[in-house]
């Protein structure tokens, strides 16, 4: 798969197979997301790869799932859901450049995944402390951002955003539609 075909098609994916992805596989996505750029080249990023069914369970239950098509997709444990999940973690006092350090990587964890028949979901939205005490962390780091990561169990579209409408929404076929803003609309030529 070249690049404009992986950055074109790939989507946020909330339904998942019930079926664990490889360690291997997840090893993989954060052996990809370590060449990202980052600030300094300090390199503050840690992964922590959440797959033991009680530790995912009780992350899962402190995420929040798609707010303008929920909750039609709003992931069920067992039967939708992920199993596993990859926790960004930064030192508690890192400076604000590790949220765009952690961008680049968490950009390249996705395309490292769908590259490979895998989806991902990206959260801001979920409770630090559960997902702090669940995986033991310490005081001195933070986690910033999840990364449900699993096989596919849904297939969202891309298409033309109209009139500046961006908002994704469910069709009678219960496929998610992604809205992207033209180019033309998005970039200024001086």
């Amino acid at each position: 798969m070249d690049f404009e075909q992986l950055a074109s098609t790939r989507r946020t994916i909330r339904r998942f197979q019930q079926r664990p992805v490889p360690d291997a596989e997840l090893k993989h996505l954060v052996a990809m997301a370590r060449f990202a750029s980052c600030g300094s080249n300090k390199q503050l990023l840690r992964y922590i790869i959440i797959r033991e069914s009680a530790t995912v369970k009780k992350v899962f239950d402190c995420t929040r799932w798609a707010g303008m098509v929920a909750p039609r997709r709003t992931p069920v444990w067992g039967a939708d859901a992920p199993l596993s999940f990859i926790a960004v973690t930064v030192p508690a006092d890192a400076a604000p450049i590790v949220i765009a350090d952690a961008g680049a990587a968490i950009q390249s964890i996705e395309f490292a995944a769908w590259e490979r028949g895998l989806g991902c979901c990206w959260f801001a939205s979920f409770d630090p402390a559960v997902v702090k005490e669940a995986v033991n962390l310490t005081d001195s780091r933070k986690v910033l951002y999840l990364v449900a990561v699993g096989f596919p169990a849904e297939s969202p579209v891309t298409e033309e955003a109209v009139a500046g409408n961006v908002a994704y929404y469910l069709d009678d076929q219960d496929i998610l539609h992604v809205p992207k803003l033209p180019v033309d609309e998005i970039c200024q030529w001086k």
